[in-house]
C-alpha cells in the first residue's frame, strides 16, 4: 500500500509497534498501512460519518486485518478506552477541531505517550493546547503535496514538558533586531521558526496576501472599530514581513 506523502509523514512518526488510534480515519488506510508495516501492533480506527466508517470498514476487511484494526464509529476519542492505546493520530481537521476532540477526550489520553497531528488550518491552537496540557512539541515538520501545504506536529508525553515548553518557546532574536515573542512562535511555529524552508516561505508568502486582502477590504469601512481591526492588521503584517525577510536574507 502506497500512502500520499502528508500520511506517510504522519505514519513514519509512529513509534515501532505502537497501539494506535486514529481518528478521522476516513478509510483507514493510516492503520493499515501501520500494521501491514510493523509500526503499529494495533490499531482503533475511529469515524464518527457513516460513509467514512463504513469504507475503512472495507478496507480493512479487504487487507484482511480485522483482528488487529478494529474500525469503531463514535466521536473524537469516545471510540477509545483509557489505556488502550499509547498513540494518537488526528489528520485533516481545523486545529479548532483537534483541540476539541483531544480536550473532550482527556480523560482517554491516559497511557498515551505520542499525539502525531496534523491541522489543516489554526495550528496556532494545538500549539497551546499541547502547552497547556502537559505535551512537549517534539517535532514540526511542513510538506506540500498537489499545491496544498501540510504541516505536521509531533508532540511527546513528558514529565518535565512545562520546563521544555518554558525553553522552546522563549523570545528569540533574528537578524540582532527582530525579538520573536511566544504569540508568534505558536503561530508559525518554535521549531520552523529559526530553521526556515521555502515551503515555510512559500506558506507565509500565501498568509501575508491573505491578510493584505482582508486589510484592504476593511479598509473600505467607516467604522471606529474597522479602523483599529485595520491598525492590528497592518502591525501584524509589517511584523510577518519583517520575519520573512530575515529567513530570505539568511538563504544561501
Amino acid at each position: 500500500m502506497k500512502l500520499s506523502a502528508r500520511l506517510q509523514v504522519i505514519a513514519d512518526e509512529l513509534s515501532l509497534r505502537c497501539r494506535m488510534a486514529d481518528i478521522g480515519s476516513d478509510h483507514a488506510l493510516l492503520p493499515v498501512y501501520a500494521v501491514k508495516n510493523g509500526k503499529a501492533s494495533y490499531a482503533v480506527a475511529g469515524e464518527v460519518n457513516d460513509g467514512p466508517y463504513e469504507a475503512a470498514r472495507r478496507q480493512v476487511a479487504k487487507a484482511g486485518e480485522h483482528r488487529r484494526i478494529s474500525v469503531r464509529k463514535g466521536d473524537g476519542l469516545a471510540v477509545i478506552s483509557p489505556g488502550e492505546v499509547d498513540t494518537i493520530t488526528i489528520a485533516g481537521m481545523g486545529g479548532a477541531l483537534i483541540v476539541s476532540i483531544l480536550a473532550n477526550g482527556i480523560d482517554k489520553l491516559t497511557g498515551v505517550k505520542q499525539l502525531v497531528l496534523q491541522p489543516n488550518v489554526g495550528e496556532e491552537f494545538v500549539r497551546s493546547w499541547l502547552i497547556e496540557n502537559g505535551w512537549y512539541l517534539e517535532k514540526e515538520q511542513i510538506l506540500e503535496e498537489e499545491g496544498k501545504i501540510y504541516e505536521v506536529l509531533t508532540a511527546v508525553a513528558d514529565p518535565g514538558a512545562g520546563a521544555l515548553n518554558e525553553q522552546l518557546y522563549q523570545d528569540k532574536a533574528m537578524d540582532g533586531r527582530i525579538v520573536i515573542n511566544k504569540p508568534l512562535l505558536l503561530r508559525i511555529g518554535p521549531r520552523f521558526i529559526m530553521n526556515p524552508s521555502p515551503i515555510l516561505l512559500k506558506k507565509w508568502q500565501g498568509e501575508i496576501a491573505k491578510l493584505e486582502k482582508i486589510c484592504r477590504q476593511v479598509a473600505l469601512s467607516d467604522q471606529e472599530a474597522s479602523r483599529e481591526r485595520e491598525s492590528e492588521l497592518r502591525q501584524e503584517i509589517e511584523q510577518l514581513k519583517e520575519v520573512l525577510a530575515c529567513w530570505q536574507k539568511d538563504r544561501p
